[in-house]
């Protein structure tokens, strides 16, 4: 089982949701369904959201025990 960090990554960042949600092309609907694993967050978005985030893609996810 998977578990998406994109929530908990945003929230430590402290930038607005909004606010990213413009930086990568997308809309704060969407934002949240990648965060809440309703959607897979597009390859470029991704690539977009690491960058703002101090963070990899690889680090979106992680494997649950």
């Amino acid at each position: 089982m998977w578990k998406c960090n994109i929530e908990d990554l945003i929230n430590e960042s402290g930038l607005r949701k909004d606010y990213i949600a413009e930086k990568i092309g997308s809309t704060t609907r969407q934002l949240r369904k990648y965060e809440k694993f309703e959607l897979f967050i597009p390859f470029e978005k991704g690539l977009l959201l690491a960058e703002l985030l101090g963070c990899s893609v690889a680090d979106f996810y992680s494997k649950q025990k």
